[in-house]
């Protein structure tokens, strides 16, 4: 196998130079990251006894790759609790439980009466006449303007950050674009596939008695949050683990350009490393400066992929201090409610090991899409935020006894309108470079599932090209 450099190393392109090595162990395979610390957005910390996690808390366990990887590294998934099933959203002066079933939904006050029935109207409601949708038009027309508000809103938030007047249904839930394209509505579409499920399962379960199959269908995500024992960090330092000397943290690529049949690779140190096979693993607008002088065009398209800043606020406090139970997985906050937070999640009510003995662990989140300014004020000023914001929504009045920030300046790429066409045009663009290759939550996809799926499936593209 020819030589293969990696330049970034993040959960991506760990995970892509693993996945290498597993078909070829022997390969010359070498990643730089810039910072002397790997894991990109993926960063825990233990600090006085609280289990901190700086970006990514988690991710689902229906989607086995992530699973699969963890086994071979030989790392135990852990899965949340039964409580963080219970979510809530901050509305009209209170926090509200977000239904977990169809007849939770119909008993639920957090929609009223009219908002209730027309969700239920969304089985005759017509198709989109756009081939790319925001997710907030989508959710207007299919579900009505209150369940936008109040449910879709901060779902978008909690998972990009970002605005769903901006973001492309297509290409941030795709699921959901497919449910209306193949059955012209969200509830019919479900209703379909869980009578095929059902069916499946019924002669699954005559032909292999003991075999588990995933039963519901959502339109949503589903599965499980999971992480590690020891957070999220620690996959990160078990593909550090293993790749040892061949990732070189610390080491700043710059810039890249056409050499013989390969690609000369710029570091900041004056060091240059030549590479048959390329691969760019790094956020967008590094990529896309990292590619300025080897093609402008494909350089500017990779820029116009936003990244708003995100600021992570963790407060500890003994659990004796506030009065609510903190029985749930945390709050979102729809925008119409025009708080200065994102939301919060209960991490020690989450994960078991989250806060010492006695204390609670709560990770607020500020800034994203709308509001991006907010995540890079001091430190003092993001505490007096989130103390406010916390005492008025969950009438917390005392001063946590811990505190740790972490700042984003630029934390979730946001897959706007017209993300897939300039996917398409970075995809044309890359056809006149041989064995030049970008993976990455950037594009298709911003989870740890997300990324350690693409990075399997580049892998494997990259193996059959050498094998041919």
């Amino acid at each position: 196998m020819d030589r293969i450099v990696i330049v970034g190393g993040g959960i991506s392109g760990l995970s892509l130079a693993y996945a290498l090595l597993e078909s070829e162990p022997s390969a010359d395979i070498v990643v730089f990251e810039s910072e002397k610390r790997p894991g990109g957005k993926i960063w825990t910390e233990k600090v006085n006894g609280f289990l901190c996690e700086g970006g990514v808390n988690g991710f689902l366990d229906n989607r086995p790759k992530t699973l699969e990887l963890a086994s071979k590294l030989l790392i135990n998934p852990l899965r949340s609790s039964d409580a963080a099933r219970k979510r809530y959203v901050f509305s009209g002066g209170k926090l509200n439980l977000l239904p977990e079933s169809p007849l939770s939904f119909l008993s639920s006050n957090l929609l009223s009466i009219y908002g209730r029935l027309r969700v239920m109207y969304e089985f005759f409601a017509p198709r989109g006449g756009s081939d790319d949708e925001t997710l907030a038009d989508f959710a207007r027309r299919r579900l009505g303007k209150e369940a936008y508000e109040k449910l879709i809103d901060p779902m978008a938030s909690g998972i990009y950050a970002g605005n769903p007047e901006s973001l492309s249904l297509k290409s941030c839930f795709p699921k959901i674009f497919n449910l209306e394209e193949k059955y012209g509505s969200l509830i019919k579409g479900m209703i379909k596939l869980q009578r095929a499920r059902d069916k499946e399962r019924r002669t699954d379960k005559l032909q292999t008695p003991n075999s588990k199959l995933q039963t519901k269908v959502s339109a949503g995500p589903g599965g499980t949050l999971t992480s590690f024992h020891s957070g999220m960090g620690v996959i990160i330092d078990s593909l550090k683990g293993y790749l040892k000397e061949r990732l070189r943290a610390g080491s700043k690529v710059v810039s890249v350009e056409r050499k013989n049949k390969g690609y000369a690779v710029h570091l900041s140190d004056g060091m240059v490393v030549e590479t048959e096979i390329l691969v760019i693993a790094s956020p967008a607008y590094s990529a896309a400066e990292i590619l300025k002088n080897l093609d402008r065009s494909l350089s500017s398209v990779l820029s116009e992929i936003p990244y708003p800043s995100v600021a992570v606020v963790c407060f500890g406090y003994r659990k004796e201090r506030i009065a609510n139970k903190l029985d749930g997985f945390g709050f979102l906050i729809p925008y119409k409610e025009r708080r200065k937070i994102l939301g919060s999640l209960w991490d020690s009510s989450i994960f078991p090991g989250r806060a010492p003995e006695g204390y609670a662990l709560l990770r607020s989140m500020m800034g994203g899409a709308r509001a991006s300014e907010i995540a890079m004020q001091d430190d003092s000023r993001l505490i007096d935020v989130v103390a406010e914001e916390l005492g008025h929504i969950m009438d917390i009045k005392v001063q946590p006894d811990f505190v740790k920030i972490y700042r984003h300046e630029k934390a979730i790429p946001q897959y706007n309108i017209g993300h897939d066409r300039k996917l398409k045009a970075v995809d044309e663009m890359l056809l006149k470079y041989e064995n030049l290759y970008l993976t990455g939550n950037a594009y298709r996809g911003i989870g740890v599932n997300d990324c350690i799926e693409n990075s399997y499936k580049l892998a494997e593209t990259i193996i059959r090209k050498e094998e041919i």
